[in-house]
């Protein structure tokens, strides 16, 4: 068989044909290459009552044997004449009828040809195919290479910035640590200041107490000297009043009885005999004033308890006053306590809050690095393992590749035995082709393609 087309030359390690009708192929492994078929040897064996065979020799292990006719000769005894006889088989003439067979065989061989050459025309294309997946190969392989470089200097370029990132968390978290530092000094300093001012404040609530107190007795003897004033004035202007309307009674009387004198005197004058009753005059005139004390002071009584009640009213209003602005003050106060706590609480809280806010970030930009550098390591893991398996994928590819040139180049050898066999006997007369065919073997040979 020949090909046409290339400076390619392909080499196998394995041949399968199958078999024919009578023909048979054996082959086990073809170890040398190129050159032609092979080869046809021929040996012609004579004697004395042998008998002559032809064989040929092709591959490694097959033969075409072509068997022969044995002719009896030689000399005979020697002194003695035999009788000559004549073998009526020798003066029939030969059987040369060739085998019916032969043509079909090689019809099949025909067959069997166009099937190789059809398998060598896909494993050709195969070839090619083959060729290009190893092109697609070698160009990952250099995208991979180059891309693993990138990831390396990439790494190599990432290390700094998360190194110099660390060292400003590290930075901003001893900042924040000398903060707190500084924030909890000035708490203490306002929790002792609180404290003073607690005590201060305690201790003029106490004076406050002490003077309300001292003021409430103040006033209360501030109210009984006014009510004794009062009602000594009220008795002063009540006996004032009581003199003046005596003394002008006590004139209206003298100047009454004055009148009553000389009315007396000028009645006497007339009349002797009738008697002036001066104590009955006087009891009467005592009686009306005793009257007249006792309605006044009646009244005076009345008027000074009127007003001690509405003193009291007053007072008790007052004091209840107090008392709810005692109550009130009180309130404040606790008011005041409870917002300076609130105040002090929500400012620690802050701190507090600012703290953990500033470690949390940290703590997560510290957690994102580690995070990005295991996802570049497991990428580029990943990159390697990608690699190592296509790498094993290229060598399987071209191993199989190698095995399809050594089974080509292995058809190639056969077929080109084969013509040359048909060469060297185009009719192929009284041959008896036998031909086995066992299995494959592989051997593994490096091919290069130019």
């Amino acid at each position: 068989m020949r090909t046409g087309g290339g400076g390619r030359s392909y080499s196998a390690a394995s041949a399968i044909i199958p078999s024919g009708n009578r023909a048979g192929f054996s082959s086990v492994s073809m170890a040398r290459a190129g050159g032609g078929g092979g080869g046809f040897g021929r040996l012609i064996g004579g004697g004395g009552g042998g008998s002559a065979g032809v064989g040929g020799g092709f591959g490694s292990r097959s033969l075409y044997n072509l068997g022969g006719t044995g002719f009896p000769g030689g000399p005979s005894g020697v002194g003695t004449i035999q009788e000559v006889t004549v073998n009526q088989s020798l003066l029939a003439p030969l059987n040369l009828e060739i085998d019916p067979n032969i043509q079909q065989v090689r019809k099949d061989e025909k067959e069997q040809i166009k099937t190789l050459n059809n398998k060598f025309a896909s494993f050709i294309d195969k070839v090619r195919f083959l060729e290009q997946q190893n092109k697609v190969l070698e160009t990952k392989w250099t995208l991979l290479q180059e891309q693993g470089q990138k990831n390396n200097s990439s790494k190599s370029n990432l290390d700094p910035l998360f190194e110099a990132y660390i060292n400003n968390l590290r930075r901003q978290l001893a900042n924040l640590l000398n903060e707190r530092g500084r924030m909890d000094g000035e708490l203490k300093n306002m929790q002792d200041l609180v404290e003073d001012f607690k005590n201060k404040y305690e201790e003029e609530i106490n004076r406050r107490t002490a003077a309300e107190n001292e003021f409430v007795v103040l006033k209360k003897d501030v109210d009984a000297a006014y009510m004794n004033k009062v009602e000594l004035e009220a008795k002063v202007d009540a006996l004032s009043d009581e003199l003046n309307f005596l003394r002008a009674l006590y004139e209206a009387e003298l100047a009454q009885l004055s009148a009553q004198v000389s009315d007396t005197a000028v009645i006497l004058s007339m009349d002797n005999n009738r008697d002036l009753d001066l104590s009955s005059i006087i009891a009467e005139v005592k009686a009306q004033y005793e009257d007249i004390a006792n309605r006044s002071r009646a009244e005076a009584e009345a008027w000074y308890q009127t007003k001690f009640e509405e003193l009291q009213a007053t007072a008790g209003k007052h004091g209840d006053d107090l008392r709810n602005t005692k109550g009130e003050i009180s309130e404040l106060n606790r008011l005041i306590q409870r917002i300076r706590s609130e105040i002090e609480n929500t400012r620690n809280q802050v701190a507090k809050t600012a703290i953990g806010d500033s470690e949390e970030r940290g703590e997560m930009a510290l957690k994102d690095a580690k995070a990005k550098m295991i996802d570049l390591e497991d990428a580029l893991q990943k990159a390697k393992a990608d690699m190592a398996r296509q790498l094993r994928e290229y060598q399987e590819l071209m191993n199989v590749k190698l095995a399809l040139d050594i089974e080509i180049a292995t058809y190639r050898k056969l077929l080109e035995g084969e013509e040359s066999r048909w060469e060297q006997d185009p009719c192929g007369n009284n041959s008896d082709y036998h031909f086995s065919h066992p299995r494959s073997v592989l051997l593994p040979v490096s091919v290069i393609l130019p």
